[in-house]
């Protein structure tokens, strides 16, 4: 029978079977959907973790409000990194539309001016996305703290710190190493991935059960990022796909002039919808990761006004 996630042991047994869950929600890794159910993990490890401190009865007024109230947050400041960094995708996703409807206009009526327009909307769509990826290497760079990723190593802790107030300083310890992981998921998949960020230690983690599942996510981690060829830039998915796919119909349009116009756009049709598809997943995604981002920050604003109101009242 799985513990009660009110209890110390069976919030524990929760991160396990949370990372368990995210490893096994969705087929593609990294993508929006991935992305999401990642911040839903953070919402429901944050909630669950305020409902256990009303049952252990905390003492008020200690140090354990003032760490809790530091990791919240830190929570707060990386979350608001993530949501300007998917926010920055809005002006992709319009140069994007623009792009599909100049492709659309060409495919109807195949003709060298139509042509032009179509390829000028692929480089401005093309220098958007770079536009876009430098921006979020520079907020990044500048507005992560050096230390809000870290990944710390829990045999550091006295096995007494690590019990202090009946063991919530090591659940905050433990879903502090998880939060940095989920974290530094959102953070390279929608904002921009730098590969020295990563500090992978399996061996460092505590020995009630999440090390496993946060290990399996750690290597799909890494080896997407080999698959880019080990360079920084944004891991999305949809984001990948939709270049990948504008970069195909570049070098497809200025072939056509080369083939007859009717059959250039026949070939091409199929590849535009396909195109049109990955713009509209990756805006109608990045909409509702942001309104996910939104839930979290008022659920950390009344979870801190929670917990000030128990020990208020204690």
């Amino acid at each position: 029978m799985r513990p009660s996630p009110y209890s110390v042991k069976g919030f524990f047994s929760l991160l396990s079977a949370g990372l368990d869950e995210l490893d096994l929600s969705s087929n593609t890794f990294m993508s929006i959907q991935f992305l999401q159910r990642a911040i839903a993990l953070l919402r429901s490890l944050h909630s669950h973790l305020i409902d256990l401190v009303k049952k252990l009865h905390l003492p008020a007024g200690e140090r354990w409000l003032d760490e809790y109230m530091d990791e919240s947050s830190r929570l707060w400041d990386v979350c608001h990194v993530i949501k300007l960094g998917v926010s920055g995708m809005e002006s992709y996703n319009s140069r994007g539309a623009d792009l599909v409807s100049s492709l659309e206009d060409w495919s109807r009526n195949p003709n060298p001016d139509l042509a032009l327009q179509a390829l000028r909307a692929i480089s401005v769509c093309r220098r958007e996305a770079m536009r876009l990826e430098e921006e979020n290497r520079v907020l990044a760079e500048t507005k992560l703290e050096p230390d809000s990723l870290r990944l710390d190593d829990e045999r550091a802790f006295s096995e007494s710190r690590f019990n202090g107030f009946n063991g919530f300083i090591g659940v905050l310890y433990a879903l502090r190493n998880v939060s940095s992981f989920l974290l530094l998921i959102l953070i390279w998949g929608s904002v921009y991935c730098s590969p020295e960020q990563g500090n992978f230690d399996g061996s460092a983690f505590h020995a009630g059960g999440y090390a496993t599942p946060m290990a399996r996510l750690q290597q799909k981690l890494l080896g997407e990022v080999e698959e880019l060829g080990g360079g920084p830039g944004t891991l999305m998915h949809e984001f990948r796909a939709a270049q990948a796919a504008t970069e195909e119909l570049k070098e497809q349009l200025e072939k056509a002039e080369a083939e007859p116009d009717v059959v250039a756009a026949g070939r091409l049709k199929e590849k535009v919808e396909r195109l049109k598809d990955w713009f509209l997943t990756l805006r109608i995604g990045t909409e509702n990761l942001v309104g996910e981002l939104d839930d979290l920050f008022d659920e950390i604003v009344e979870g801190r006004k929670k917990l000030l109101d128990i020990c208020s009242h204690q």
